[in-house]
């Protein structure tokens, strides 16, 4: 779900919250070095999407985050949702290789999952600045020789597309689909986004396609102040973005019909799962085409 995320190097006195929570025992699953008392957006996702790889800080901020905009969840669902949506349509026009940036701590659902059937022979590449999320895909991911988790930066995009085992996987000459769900608002304008974007696209196969989903700017007013308010609180606050602005990303590529739009009006599998007022997700979902 998301790629810049906790910073395991920050002390104490740095944390936004150091007063909110003990220090609890580490569990088996987190590294030694994560600090528990600073929230992680993968762990929030986590969360909110009934995974167990989360701490108490995390689930504070889902649960406020939830009683001051009741959508927020379901957003965070959808999101997963049109994820699959995505690799589904992707592996039907004949893509075998993803390249999931900001995928998130794994839970039901994953890229290589929904490949199962469609594409078993399907290559995938998880990214995640996490370590948690990292570490996490790598252990349900051992021994599948079809699919491998790194540790990346998407504003650090040049490392990323340059890193050994992610070129030992994909290969740049043939057609590969890049997944950006829900990374882009994590991204600050001053990281650069659209020039991280540019070398991907840059390295992208005629053939290939760009996916992404972004949160908006157009939720209620009050909520969405509060909304960023409250992610500030994490090491990744909100940069959310217009309509106007987000398409802006998908420059120099072919849209894919529907274009963008909100998240359950991207090729609903069902016209029943629709959803009868598509606008309160106040996020978007589109595909885009390097033309052969």
């Amino acid at each position: 779900m998301t790629d810049a995320l906790s910073n395991p190097d920050e002390s104490a006195d740095d944390n936004p919250c150091p007063a909110a929570f003990d220090v609890p025992e580490q569990p088996a699953w987190a590294p030694e070095d994560i600090d528990p008392r600073i929230p992680s957006v993968a762990r929030v996702y986590d969360y909110v999407v009934g995974g167990v790889h989360n701490f108490a800080v995390d689930r504070d901020i889902a649960d406020r985050a939830a009683s001051m905009w009741p959508e927020v969840p379901l957003i965070l669902r959808e999101n997963r949702a049109v994820l699959r949506r995505f690799v589904r349509f992707l592996a039907g026009e004949g893509i075998r290789q993803f390249l999931d940036i900001g995928s998130g701590i794994p839970t039901a659902g994953n890229v290589h999952e929904v490949l199962a059937v469609p594409a078993p022979d399907a290559k995938v590449v998880y990214v995640d600045i996490d370590p948690v999320a990292v570490m996490h895909s790598q252990a349900i991911l051992d021994g599948n020789p079809n699919a491998l988790a790194v540790h990346g930066d998407f504003t650090e995009i040049d490392a990323v597309l340059s890193d050994p085992a992610v070129n030992r996987m994909i290969d740049f000459t043939q057609p590969v689909a890049v997944l950006l769900a829900a990374l882009l608002h994590f991204i600050l304008d001053d990281a650069d986004p659209a020039g991280s974007l540019a070398r991907i696209r840059a390295r992208m196969a005629p053939g290939s396609y760009l996916a992404l989903t972004h949160f908006s700017d157009e939720g209620p007013p009050d909520k969405v102040a509060q909304f960023v308010d409250m992610s500030r609180e994490t090491p990744n606050p909100l940069t959310l973005r217009s309509k106007q602005q987000i398409a802006a990303f998908l420059d120099g590529l072919q849209a894919v019909t529907p274009g963008l739009v909100y998240l359950p009006l991207w090729r609903p599998d069902s016209p029943d799962d629709v959803d009868e007022n598509p606008e309160r997700f106040s996020s978007f979902a589109g595909i885009g085409y390097r033309g052969r």
